[in-house]
C-alpha cells in the first residue's frame, strides 16, 4: 500500500500568491465535533489552514489550478455574494 505524499501548490491569482498544501484523509472525532475528511487541499496562510477541494492523485495541473481558482473566487473573494 502506497503512503500519502503531501504536495504543495503555489497559485498566482489577482496579483497575489496563494499556497495550498494537500493533507491525508483522517477519521472524524465525535468528542471534538470534527467530521471525517478525505484527502484534501488546504489554503495555508498566516499560520492557519482552510479546507478547499478534494485532493485527487495525479490530477492534471491545469485542472487543479482551475478548481483552486474557482474555490478562491467563491470563498476568498466572495464571488457568489457579489453576483446574482
Amino acid at each position: 500500500m502506497a503512503g500519502f505524499k503531501n504536495e504543495q501548490r503555489r497559485l498566482s491569482h489577482r496579483n497575489r500568491v496563494f499556497l495550498f498544501i494537500s493533507y491525508e484523509a483522517h477519521d472524524g472525532n465525535a468528542a471534538r465535533h470534527q467530521p471525517a475528511m478525505p484527502n484534501t487541499w488546504y489554503l495555508v496562510s498566516s499560520g492557519n489552514r482552510w479546507p478547499a477541494i478534494p485532493h485527487i492523485a495525479e490530477q492534471p495541473p491545469q485542472e487543479l489550478d482551475a478548481l483552486l481558482t474557482t474555490w478562491l473566487e467563491d470563498h476568498v473573494f466572495n464571488r457568489a455574494a457579489t453576483t446574482g
